[in-house]
């Protein structure tokens, strides 16, 4: 199952505020636990580690928060998209708008590189950035469906 076809309706926050970081990945955790039956108490502790560790704010306002998270199969997304942006102390020290949680099979490990870069090449498209901060719902989807085929195409190129 592709990054695209990840992304559910009921895992989409548009045009949401929040007050700072903290407050994102409580809601974060929150949409997590409604979505895909998991405890909220659990993710947030997960992906309060993980930014502990360093920030997962990718630059160019985007945000990649990830943990692996037991009681899940496959890779779980939610999709959110601030208004307005705030502080996240990503590399580039941008603020983020953009936010793509991944949520990762815990004893799947190997899995996990290739997600979050596919995941993080995809964002990093400037015209993917710029599309999906102005999306309507239904537009995501096909977004990343596109992004990532583009970023499929141009990894076969490379490999030729």
């Amino acid at each position: 199952m592709t990054l695209s076809e990840r992304i559910r309706p009921d895992g989409l926050l548009l045009d949401i505020e929040v007050a700072d970081k903290a407050a994102l990945l409580d809601l974060l955790a929150h949409r997590a636990a409604d979505v895909f039956g998991l405890d909220h108490d659990t993710v947030l502790s997960k992906l309060s580690k993980r930014e502990e560790l360093g920030s997962t704010g990718i630059g160019h306002g985007i945000a990649l928060p990830h943990c692996p998270c037991a009681g899940i199969e496959a890779p779980a997304v939610l999709f959110a998209r601030l208004k307005p942006a705030i502080e996240f102390q990503a590399v580039d020290e941008r603020v983020v708008d953009l936010v793509l949680m991944l949520l990762l099979p815990k004893d799947s490990a190997a899995q996990h590189l290739p997600v979050l870069s596919m995941a993080a090449r995809v964002l990093r498209q400037a015209d993917v950035a710029k599309a999906l901060r102005q999306a309507r719902p239904e537009e995501i989807a096909a977004i990343f469906h596109r992004a990532a085929a583009t970023v499929d195409e141009e990894k076969r190129s490379a490999d030729l």
